[in-house]
């Protein structure tokens, strides 16, 4: 298969990374806003240090090296220092509950961590028997030797003096069929895995973007979603490392006004994004301001003037991102149905792209000069072969199957489950349902594991209620499953707009309790109108707390279902 990317044979991080410093060894490469990024030959510069003093510490190729920290530019740095040398990387959601921390670094056996001082006291606490280092990922010094003390000391003297005589170790370039990466997963279902990628997994799935997007050294990324998540990595640092384009990172948490001041600063040309970012930029920039006059509010009920209405709104969208956006790529979880018909009537510049940890990630998405379909991912990414495997002949409904040169390696340690998920011709088994039109362009409708079987045999899918529920303006996230063989949605409402509709700070907490148990059933009947009869709700309950998600905003269905 041919890559349309010149002196690049081999697919490998390094091979990549020297490509890139190469051609764009002057040109800005990672930086946080309103700060000096490093250019890609100082970055370069980095990775040789940082990779030498790997090495020194005894860090060999197949070994693992633990990433656990904030978005920032020396998590790259960290990243390609590990992968250049043929080590392993261990990229840690900085979401996870330190007892997920510490199992990871246990089971990946990871002889080294890059942390964040945030998170050191969960490194400290996790007496993990192969952990022998940890470094400061903030200023990539050394914080502690597990070893023995005095070794560091004689440790960084020998360093000094390897940088002085340019003296790199041999042996240690990796193959492209070697793994680049263990990524775990935390997935709607519960069960963590470890996830291999190789070389080649990770590097094609990024040249693959070519067919969706052109991208040149003049682009700016802004990156908001977690580095180790691999949505973000790949398409968020790889893909622009390997175009010569430039990422920004906030050193701030991510708090709207954080944000608005980011995108007047960075002027972003491309993000990505998960459905719960856009959908509450919808909710609270768009719908709200729609909501706000009578006129506004029932003419958007109308068709022809919604989508004018629209235009107005996706132009001044437009302008809050910086006024520069070509490319918002959105992926990690299903865009519900009506933030996507905004997306399309304001022709704002979004592309919907699918895939999974284990395909690094991705299958398919629309390319910008293309047209795009609402509901759907688009075809199938250069490279990539997509089925539906035993499509209902009605509907065309199956599970989706692939093949792709970015398909894992399979499940650290654990042959077993990833036999589960190939089938005997080796098409990989995603789990997830769907159906592909005569264009090719790909629908999902759900994942297998959450249809629900009606009581006259009828595939119910939850996640297509839930997207009805969540059009609601008091409704921030909803959850519908089967109990007692009825149909019931948990409802996480809007509690600012409830305080103001029923007054909370003159009524007691009994009588608001009263309007929003009366609310919850109005809502049940409106939505049940919307509804077939086989998917209509019996009972609307109120989830007091926000629902417990993944690190790509997707609740974790598990906890609610027993």
């Amino acid at each position: 298969m041919t890559y349309p990317y010149e002196n690049l044979e081999n697919f490998t991080m390094k091979d990549l990374f020297e490509r890139s410093v190469a051609l764009y060894g002057d040109k800005n490469a990672l930086g946080f806003i309103s700060q000096t990024p490093l250019t890609y030959a100082q970055m370069a510069q980095q990775v040789s240090k940082i990779s030498l003093l790997l090495q020194e510490h005894g860090i060999r190729k197949g070994d693992k090296v633990a990433l656990l920290s904030e978005n920032m530019p020396n998590w790259g740095v960290a990243y390609l220092s590990i992968s250049i040398i043929g080590a392993i990387v261990v990229p840690i959601l900085p979401d996870f509950h330190p007892s997920e921390v510490k199992h990871i670094l246990r089971h990946s056996e990871a002889k080294g961590v890059f942390v964040s001082l945030k998170y050191y006291a969960t490194i400290e606490e996790s007496h993990a028997p192969e952990l022998e280092f940890a470094i400061n990922i903030e200023n990539l010094e050394f914080l502690e030797d597990f070893r023995e003390s005095g070794y560091l000391a004689q440790l960084k003297q020998k360093v000094k003096e390897k940088i002085h005589n340019h003296h790199v170790p041999h042996g240690t370039t990796p193959h492209e069929d070697d793994i680049c990466a263990i990524i775990y997963t935390s997935g709607t279902t519960g069960h963590s895995k470890g996830v291999m990628l190789t070389h080649k997994n990770i590097v094609t799935n990024a040249m693959s973007t070519h067919s969706v997007v052109k991208i040149t050294p003049d682009d700016v990324f802004f990156s908001v979603l977690p580095l180790a998540h691999t949505f973000e990595c790949t398409v968020g640092f790889i893909v622009p490392l390997l175009h010569g384009a430039c990422v920004y990172y906030s050193n701030k948490a991510p708090t709207p006004s954080v944000l608005l001041r980011a995108f007047e600063s960075v002027k972003p040309t491309m993000m990505l994004s998960v459905p719960l970012i856009i959908e509450k930029i919808y909710k609270n920039k768009v719908l709200s301001k729609m909501n706000e006059s009578f006129w506004t509010r029932n003419l958007y009920k109308l068709p022809f003037f919604r989508k004018q209405l629209n235009k107005i709104a996706g132009k001044k969208l437009l302008e809050v991102f910086g006024g520069r956006l070509k490319f918002y790529g959105i992926g990690g979880a299903a865009l519900p149905a009506y933030v996507e018909e905004f997306l399309y009537e304001a022709s704002f510049p979004y592309v919907v792209g699918y895939g999974l940890t284990e395909t690094a990630p991705l299958l398919a998405g629309t390319p910008m000069n293309k047209p795009t379909k609402v509901r759907s991912t688009g075809p199938a990414m250069y490279g990539v072969e997509l089925k539906i495997k035993d499509p209902d002949p009605k509907t065309g409904l199956g599970e989706i199957c692939a093949k792709s040169p970015s398909i894992m390696k399979g499940y650290y340690k654990d042959e077993e489950k990833t036999k589960e998920v190939f089938d005997e011709e080796g098409w990989f088994l995603t789990g997830d349902l769907g159906s592909i039109d005569e264009d090719g362009y790909l629908f999902i409708r759900g994942r297998s594991k959450n249809v629900i079987v009606g009581p006259s045999g009828e595939n119910i899918y939850p996640e297509q209620i839930e997207s009805i529920i969540n059009q609601h303006e008091l409704v921030l996230e909803s959850l519908v499953l089967e109990a007692e063989g009825k149909l019931v949605a948990r409802i996480h409402l809007d509690y600012e707009l409830i305080d103001k509709m029923f007054e909370s700070h003159k009524n007691s907490d009994a009588h608001v309790k009263e309007e929003i148990t009366k609310l919850l059933e109005a809502m049940r009947t409106e939505f049940n109108t919307q509804l077939a009869s086989f998917n209509k709700l019996a009972k609307c309950i109120e989830q007091i707390e926000p629902f417990v998600k993944t690190p790509t905003k997707k609740i974790k269905r598990y906890l609610y279902t027993h």
